[in-house]
Order: C-alpha cells, then sequence, then structure tokens
C-alpha cells in the first residue's frame, strides 16, 4: 500500500491511503489520524490500512477523491528519530577527498551514520528556505526506510524485518558548514537543515522486484533546474537496510517511526551521473583540476523521482525551490 500525509493545520496532518498509480487517495481517519499514531499501533492497524488500499485500488473506497501531491506535508512530518547513514561507499571516498579528511576507520565494515534533526521535516513541494547562499546550498538523493520498534541488539535479519516503510528523500546539506563540523568530532548539526521527502510512502511489496537485498532497486533521477543531472541506481549500496537499522540500534532502543536513510546514492559507473553536487565537484576536480560545478543559488529547482521499469514514479517526485530565509 501507499501512504501520504495531507495539510490540515495541525502539526502532523492528515493520513491518507493512496492509490497505487497516485491518481485517488482516500481519507484514512477511521484507522489513525496521523502516520506516526498508525506506525505506533501497526499490528492492528496495517490491515485496516491494506483493506482500505485494496478497495481504493478496486474503485470501490467511499469518498474517493483526486491526489494532489502539492497538498502533502512529508509522509512523517516529524518523528521521534532520523538516522542518515552514508552506506554507499563510492561516495563516501569521494567524499573524503572533497573535505580533504583522513580515511574512516573501518569504513568498509562500519556503517557511518549521525543523528539529524526530525522536527521540521519538508514536503515534497515546500520551498527550502535557507540563510545563505554562501554556505554552499547542496542537494542529496537518497532512499530511506521507517521502522517498527526494534529492539537494541537486534541483528541485521530482525532489523530488516521491522522494515514498514520506504522512502525517497533530500537530505539538503551546507557544504561551507561540513568541514568544520566532522573535524569537531561531534557530527552535523548546522550542515544539515531539514530533510525533504516525496509524497508518498510504500510498503516494501510495492515495490516488487526492486525491494530485494535490504536494498532499492531503482534509480533516482535527479534533475536541477530543468537539466538532467544524474540517474544512479540504489542496488549499490554497501550496507543493506537491515544493516544500517541494527547499527543504529546497536546501544539503543528504536521507537516505531525511526526513519533511517541510506546516505546519497551514488554508483561506480560514472555515467550515470550523481545525486549531489558535491560529488560531481569531486569528480571534476579529479578530472581537471578543479571543480567547475557551483553550489545552488536562490531560485534554483532540484527534482528528483525514483523510477521504475515502466517509467512509474512509485514515490511520486520532489520537486522544490531553493528561497532566502
Amino acid at each position: 500500500m501507499k501512504l501520504a500525509t495531507y495539510r490540515d493545520g495541525s502539526p502532523d496532518g492528515r493520513l491518507l491511503v493512496v492509490s497505487r498509480d497516485l491518481r485517488h487517495a482516500a481519507a484514512a481517519a477511521d484507522v489513525a489520524p496521523n502516520l506516526l499514531a498508525a506506525l505506533e499501533r501497526w499490528a492492528g492497524a496495517a490491515p485496516r490500512l491494506q483493506a482500505l488500499s485494496d478497495a481504493l485500488n478496486g474503485g470501490r473506497a467511499a469518498g474517493a477523491f483526486e491526489f494532489d501531491a502539492a497538498q502533502c506535508m512529508a509522509p512523517l512530518p516529524r518523528t521521534f528519530q532520523w538516522c542518515d547513514a552514508s552506506a554507499f561507499l563510492n561516495h563516501g571516498r569521494l567524499m573524503e577527498r572533497a573535505f580533504n579528511t583522513p580515511p574512516i576507520p573501518d569504513f568498509d565494515t562500519v556503517p557511518v551514520m549521525y543523528q539529524g534533526a526530525s522536527d521540521d521535516f519538508l514536503g515534497p513541494r515546500d520551498d527550502v528556505p535557507l540563510p545563505d547562499e554562501a554556505l554552499g546550498i547542496d542537494f542529496e538523493g537518497e532512499y530511506g526506510v521507517i521502522v517498527d520498534k526494534v529492539p537494541m541488539g537486534a541483528t541485521p535479519a530482525q532489523a530488516l524485518a521491522a522494515v514498514r516503510l520506504v522512502v525517497q528523500l533530500n537530505d539538503w546539506s551546507l557544504r561551507a558548514l561540513g568541514p568544520r563540523e566532522m573535524k569537531s568530532g561531534f557530527g552535523f548539526l548546522q550542515a544539515k537543515p531539514s530533510t525533504s521527502f516525496a509524497p508518498v510512502a510504500v510498503t516494501p511489496d510495492e515495490l516488487g522486484e526492486a525491494w530485494r537485498d535490504g536494498r532499492v532497486h531503482l534509480d533516482l533521477q535527479v534533475e536541477w533546474n530543468g537539466a538532467s543531472f544524474g540517474h544512479p541506481n540504489g542496488r549499490e549500496m554497501n550496507f543493506d537496510f537491515g544493516e544500517l537499522v541494527a547499527h543504529a540500534a546497536r546501544t539503543r532502543r528504536l521507537g516505531a517511526g525511526t526513519i533511517v536513510g541510506s546516505g546519497t546514492v551514488s554508483n561506480a559507473d560514472r555515467a550515470v551521473g550523481s545525486a549531489c553536487i558535491a560529488e560531481r565537484r569531486v569528480i571534476e576536480i579529479i578530472d581537471h583540476g578543479e571543480p567547475r560545478t557551483q553550489f545552488m543559488r536562490f531560485g534554483d529547482r532540484v527534482h528528483m523521482g525514483a523510477r521504475g521499469a515502466a517509467g512509474d514514479a512509485p514515490f511520486g517526485v520532489i520537486d522544490q525551490r531553493v528561497v532566502r530565509a
């Protein structure tokens, strides 16, 4: 099934079930007022949401209406925890070169992860307010999962079994602030503004063969100001989502609604392009001795959408403009 959250004036929005083709929706208030509430009692809510989804896709849902992604908040507008990894080692190695930082110990065997802000996620059409162009505004196309409760010390298999929904996201970065925060040893704070999400969260079964081995095997197509920027595929994650969630749960319990991100989707084949500007700039330094691509300016737009084999966008798309705060 596919789920979304419409604006209703409340911080958590109104839960919807969305049709497979993203054309229609039905309110799910009889099941749960919002997605976080549904996740917190998933065992009881999921069968009822699935029944509503089946009715909607079969043209039998009472009160169905046209779905408008422009009315969407993030599927989870806020939650208790958001952890983002760097599971594509190709990207990680390039970023080490970009920031001139020493190799991270055990980078190939232990996931790298930071804990981001989870109180103010952005919807797929929201403007992105930021304070200064000089901060190095960059997009980062990613996939992520939303989990049920995960016990401390869960194995990767147990962690993967706790995945309830898959999402597509843009983990915005301010590159001028990143190097200092990384060198401080305390991790990102100011360099990571609010994260944006595609309108629809999907259960893993909705992705079919595109969800396997704990990875999203879909191209993530990225456009910047209408020009193609890249279409890397999620299959090259060096750590799968089970391993990432288990890493986050090694010394703590994870609450229902915790989101874990993949980090920037990145492929070894340069021909597919990139999902962030910083990666392209590093490649330009390698090839030409200097970066040639500038970071984003106010008024710039970024468009991101995962694409299935039939050209469909299972999560919908992110289409946003950067503006001065």
